[in-house]
């Protein structure tokens, strides 16, 4: 005779798989701050931001350095995309997984990055990524940062 009761083990699953889901869209939602605006419209940066960039959460761990975590994030481009000028509050390594990309660093001459190559952002620098190629891109973003601040914060 069967230890097992099958309609419980049915349940316990179907709840398990539940609070997964549940888990995993609160992390899969991507933080931003929106720069502050005139009489409460978005700005052009901010609505560029959500139209043609697909971002898609993979990480978020905490690391063993108090205060800080790891985020990975997938963004998607559609051809001649750019990100509006914007920081983050940790180092960003940015790998092109498709596609061709043009990264302007504030203080520096732009850089063009094509599938296979990365580029490493110091923390707190504002940046643009553009993609320069005729048709959409990925790239795969690795961010060091401080624990418990917005991800993404728009620049002026």
């Amino acid at each position: 005779m069967s230890r097992f009761n099958t309609r419980h083990t049915v349940g316990i699953v179907a709840l398990v798989a539940a609070a997964a889901l549940c888990a995993f869209t609160g992390v899969s939602q991507a933080q931003e701050v929106k720069a502050p605006t005139e009489a409460g419209h978005e700005s052009a940066a901010a609505k560029n931001w959500q139209t043609g960039l697909h971002r898609t959460d993979l990480v978020r761990r905490d690391l063993d350095v108090a205060g800080r975590e790891v985020v990975q994030v997938r963004v998607d481009f559609d051809a001649g995309v750019a990100s509006p000028k914007h920081s983050h509050p940790g180092v960003e390594v940015a790998y092109v997984i498709s596609g061709t990309f043009e990264y302007q660093l504030e203080g520096q001459p732009a850089v063009t990055l094509k599938a296979g190559d990365s580029l490493y952002i110091p923390a707190g620098t504002a940046h643009v990524a553009k993609n320069i190629g005729g048709s959409s891109g990925s790239e795969l973003a690795t961010y060091i940062v401080k624990k418990g601040e917005p991800l993404v914060v728009l620049e002026q």
